[in-house]
């Protein structure tokens, strides 16, 4: 499995789209400045036909235990990102996988 980074991603829209080097990096640096201070504040994004996030509040759990003493700790309540895929996403992650490497 590769791994995409924001110079794959930076060099993928340059490729694309024409945008010089620096100029296609600035972009994807601004796209995910602009995610993340959103979804800091609370707030849902969605891309349609890709997918959605959303800050989720957990609950707190004061009967936790800590497995490997056994002490029982208390977990406060906290906030956490949920990821929903959309449904051309979706469709695509639900195909079966073709056998690699015959």
């Amino acid at each position: 499995m590769a791994t995409i980074t924001k110079a794959a991603l930076s060099q993928y829209l340059s490729d694309n789209v024409g945008y010089p080097k620096t100029k296609a990096l600035e972009a994807v640096d601004i796209l995910f400045q602009s995610i993340a201070e959103s979804i800091c504040q609370g707030n849902r994004i969605e891309i349609r036909g890709f997918g959605s996030w959303e800050v989720k509040t957990t609950r707190q759990k004061p009967q936790a235990r800590n497995p490997s003493t056994g002490e029982t700790v208390f977990v406060p309540a906290r906030r956490k990102v949920m990821f929903k895929p959309g449904k051309i996403l979706k469709d695509v992650l639900s195909q079966p996988l073709e056998p690699q490497g015959e």
